[in-house]
């Protein structure tokens, strides 16, 4: 059976938050709106963009929730245009994405970005190939929901219990045990190491390549 390590993107890839920030902020102002706090920000990152809409403002109506969407896709690509969008990748995610690849295991994505959005993330890093599977928002439900996961092992010829799921939210690890999947919480993201545990994280990573030596003792029992 196909080993597989499925991978968040915002959070656990690149370190998107302050560009995702912008945009919110952007799309907040356009509606006269209160701008939402940085840390606000990073609660929500993980969701599809409806739902993120609606983590952050509840009481209001579903119609603004998707105006907001709408408008934070529009300020997202306006920042991209301009050359503006800052998505780095965290220090040594791509020694972890190679030694993965040396063990023998399948790389995957699930991401609340658009397919537009992630396709251009990962072919600015050079990394689009890597991945046998790439799971966004535009085709399923929003985390914590396991249909990502469920279609990942699907194209990968895999199996939940040899998947694992790679995330910083609280919305990744639940996402995996909804699938039947385990998950190692990316603790170098924008949740705490403690609520990734209490969602469902066997463990917890600070750095990258500690999640390399967590797969090897979970691929060995």
């Amino acid at each position: 059976m196909n080993r597989l390590a499925i991978f968040d993107c915002d959070g656990t890839l690149v370190d998107s938050g302050a560009t995702i920030h912008r945009a919110l902020c952007a799309a907040f102002g356009q509606h006269g709106l209160s701008l939402p706090a940085p840390e606000a920000s990073r609660r929500i990152i993980g969701l599809s963009l409806v739902e993120a809409m609606a983590a952050l403002l509840p009481d209001a109506e579903a119609g603004q929730h998707l105006a907001l969407a709408e408008d934070y896709k529009r300020a997202f690509w306006k920042l991209r245009a301009a050359g503006e969008v800052e998505e780095p990748l965290f220090d040594g995610v791509l020694d972890l994405l190679d030694a993965l690849g040396h063990d023998g295991w399948l790389l995957a994505v699930a991401t609340g970005k658009s397919d537009r959005g992630l396709k251009h993330c990962l072919e600015r890093h050079g990394l689009h190939a890597r991945f046998v599977s790439l799971q966004t928002g535009d085709r399923h439900p929003s985390k914590p929901h396991p249909s990502m996961v469920n279609q990942a092992i699907a194209d990968a010829g895999g199996a939940p219990e040899s998947s694992i799921v790679v995330g910083d939210t609280s919305f990744d690890m639940a996402m995996a045990v909804n699938a039947g999947a385990r998950a190692i919480g990316a603790g170098w993201g924008y949740h705490d190491s403690e609520e990734l545990l209490r969602a469902g994280a066997f463990a917890v990573a600070e750095q990258p390549l500690e999640v390399l030596d967590l797969m090897r003792e979970h691929a060995d029992g």
